[in-house]
């Protein structure tokens, strides 16, 4: 609770008001209370297996009346698992929130159709209101998240649902097509033992989704947690990764790579240098020119960097570019003196990525250059040291969408700048 601000909390328990509103509104009679703990039941365990489970709240929405339908979401919103703590505040905000969201959704549906509309003859008129409660439902979820996130400071003011009711209008709307599919077959003669049985398809599908996601998660928490440590050790350079990582994404989309191998280059470039945690921190951070000695120490980090990840199976040819990134085209780069088409493409991606922003980076010994002089170094030696085809990718790509790092260190603090060692672009630690 001591993490939480006052007033987000206030604002936490007037929407837990607004949702004891709706439960204790009056209800039309003949409810079907049995269909109101099958649905709860279906909901909780779809919370349970999948994470957010809209189906059968909006199928809940389609077939009862306003506060019997918020009533299906209290269960699972109550029993789900959460993230972070306060865990008991996180239960109430979730079981709150989807019980005012339900309940505009219903109150919607119920005043633009009938729920007797809900049968398989009158299928096609039951898309207009199922339609509007879902927008509904959608809006009604977007305001309260903009709200908590803007008085929990998570977002500024006016950043506050931009884009996310977009963002969360697709999905919804696929999980108010179940929902509506749900409904009518619950209304047809076949009766709730159909709706269940088309649910349980669904189920398992939106439990592989979840799966899928929470294994991405996964991945980027791993990745976020090497870059975390190089940044820490590296205080320089803070931010370097995920710049290269960026301009290694905008080059592959440049090429028409597919989608999966951007993913997988955007990884490469964020990674490159996880081997700097097996270099000195005093190599890392000294104040002007190695010595051959200090540089070839600082040259086996690709090989410690291969060495960290080559066991990470989700990272595909990113772990051939962690290696081969500081290889030239002409064979004289290291680890293994590469050349050519020798060296993966991964690898020539992230080496042209990584010198633009080693030259476009303020460090401790050496200035940031602008990007237009930055990209005439680098096609200076395209051919040589680069490969022209990424040259050319990220010279049409900064023209096209921009480039606009943040400053890699702190200037103030910084010592005056020195020389790099090697005379090429981007020659760096």
């Amino acid at each position: 609770m001591k993490a939480t601000p006052t007033r987000a909390c206030v604002y936490v328990g007037c929407v837990v008001l607004g949702a004891l509103y709706c439960l204790q509104a009056p209800t039309a009679t003949g409810v079907s209370w049995w269909a109101v703990a099958l649905l709860a039941t279906l909901h909780a365990g779809g919370e349970r297996l999948s994470g957010p489970f809209y189906p059968v709240l909006l199928a809940g929405a389609f077939l009862l009346p306003p506060s019997a339908a918020a009533l299906v979401a209290v269960p699972g919103a109550l029993c789900a698992p959460v993230g972070g703590s306060p865990r008991l505040l996180r239960r109430v905000w979730r079981a709150a929130q989807l019980v005012v969201a339900v309940w505009v959704a219903a109150r919607v549906h119920e005043a633009l159709g009938e729920q007797d509309a809900l049968v398989a003859s009158d299928f096609p008129y039951a898309l207009a209101p199922a339609g509007a409660a879902v927008l509904a439902f959608c809006l009604a979820l977007t305001v309260l998240d903009g709200g908590i996130l803007v008085l929990a400071e998570r977002v500024p003011p006016r950043r506050a649902g931009r884009g996310l009711f977009l963002r969360s209008l697709a999905p919804i709307a696929v999980h108010g097509l179940a929902g509506l599919m749900m409904a009518v077959l619950w209304r047809s003669p076949y009766g709730p033992v159909a709706a269940l049985l088309v649910l349980l398809p669904m189920c398992v599908s939106w439990w592989a989704f979840a799966q899928y996601h929470r294994e991405r998660a996964a991945h980027q928490a791993t990745i976020r947690a090497l870059v975390q440590a190089v940044d820490i050790k590296d205080g320089y350079t803070r931010g370097h990764s995920e710049r290269v990582g960026q301009a290694s994404m905008m080059i592959a989309r440049e090429l028409g790579l597919a989608d999966e191998r951007i993913e997988v280059l955007r990884f490469a470039g964020i990674l490159h240098d996880v081997g700097k945690l097996g270099v000195p921190t005093r190599l890392l951070r000294k104040n002007g020119p190695l010595t051959p000695e200090e540089r070839q120490v600082i040259e086996l980090h690709p090989e410690y960097g291969h060495e960290m990840v080559r066991g990470i199976s989700f990272l595909g040819e990113a772990r051939a570019a962690v290696l081969h990134h500081h290889e030239r085209l002409d064979g004289s780069g290291y680890p293994y003196g590469l050349s050519g088409s020798q060296i993966p493409e991964s690898a020539r991606v992230v080496a042209v990525a990584d010198a633009f922003d080693a030259m476009t980076s303020t460090r401790s010994y050496s200035r940031a250059r602008p990007v237009s002089v930055a990209l005439r170094e680098l096609e200076k030696c395209a051919g040589t040291q680069f490969d022209p085809r990424m040259v050319t990718a990220l010279a049409r790509a900064v023209d096209q969408h921009g480039w606009h790092p943040a400053v890699t260190a702190d200037e103030a603090a910084a010592p005056a700048p020195r020389p790099a060692v090697a005379g090429a672009p981007g020659a760096h630690r």
